[in-house]
């Protein structure tokens, strides 16, 4: 299975959560956010395919119709451009390519797949830059996500590994980078979904790591000693713990109440209790959130 449908899986659930109110205000946001060129807006109102990735799974996980027509007007747009693209957006294409109905151009996607692989880094794995030595938990996972979407085998398997285990730290984490190896929640979170899916060992003390990053008020924190915690943070916490069969129940009333606490009646979440504006990439989080905490 892809990463992509593992995840809409679980936000498929926020539904029950949420109920039909709430989830008809979620949709009126989303398409609200979409611009006529097809593409969904970022946070200064441009069509962005990273955003639209987001609202293109968000969509699916409220289990709405996807805008198809324009959706792919602005996808062949940004097939036209390829070059124009850099990594995490040639990924985020990927995505998008695969959730719509109709198979996509295999010739097409031999094509994103190809300058996908530019990112290689020359240790092995990916990076989000061109020419790196040394790769990054959050390119490997997208690069993974690519591939998988179209239900195609990741080249160089064994780069990846090398990769990730040169990113292990102490206790049982990850970081994201060589250059920054400072442990944090979303390059552990990738590096434990990305270990489940290619049968690597996860370290014994990964969920105590991941389970001590839980804020007192709710929330997980992204790395040590952050001020507050956010919302990718926890709806990647939970899809690690979930992923390794690690219960939290205990935490559930808790980490509802953090959720409930970023969501408007606007439709949207915030990203953080301190976070004035509305997110696509948040409210897909927020939905893979409550997913979790609907099972």
């Amino acid at each position: 299975m892809s990463l992509r449908l593992e995840m809409l899986q679980v936000a498929r659930l926020s539904r029950s959560v949420l109920g039909d109110e709430a989830c008809a205000l979620i949709e009126s946001y989303l398409r609200g956010q979409q611009n006529d060129d097809g593409g969904f807006r970022d946070r200064d109102g441009e069509s962005d395919l990273y955003y639209t990735s987001f609202a293109v799974d968000a969509l699916t996980a409220l289990q709405v119709e996807l805008p198809e027509a324009s959706l792919g007007g602005y996808l062949e747009t940004k097939l036209e451009s390829l070059e124009e693209l850099d990594f995490v957006h040639l990924c985020c294409l990927s995505r998008c390519l695969s959730a719509l109905s109709h198979s996509p151009d295999q010739v097409q996607i031999a094509r994103v797949m190809e300058r996908i692989e530019t990112y290689r880094a020359e240790a092995g794995g990916y990076n989000q830059s061109e020419g790196n030595e040394t790769g990054s938990a959050y390119a490997c996972f997208l690069a993974y996500g690519a591939y998988s979407d179209h239900r195609l085998s990741l080249p160089d398997i064994e780069g990846v590994t090398r990769c990730l285990e040169s990113l292990q730290t102490p206790g049982g984490a990850w970081a994201n980078d060589v250059e920054l190896p400072i442990p944090n929640i979303p390059a552990t979170a990738a590096a434990v979904t990305l270990c489940r899916n290619l049968r690597l060992p996860v370290p014994e003390a990964t969920p105590h790591w991941i389970l001590n990053s839980l804020h007192p008020t709710g929330g997980f924190l992204p790395f040590p000693g952050a001020p507050v915690p956010d919302l990718l943070s926890t709806a990647v916490a939970l899809h690690a713990l979930d992923g390794l069969q690690v219960g939290f129940e205990n935490q559930k009333d808790l980490l509802l109440d953090f959720v409930d606490s970023l969501w408007t009646a606007a439709g949207g979440f915030h990203g953080t209790w301190d976070d004035d504006d509305l997110d696509i990439e948040y409210t897909y989080y927020g939905l893979l959130a409550l997913g979790h905490l609907a099972l």
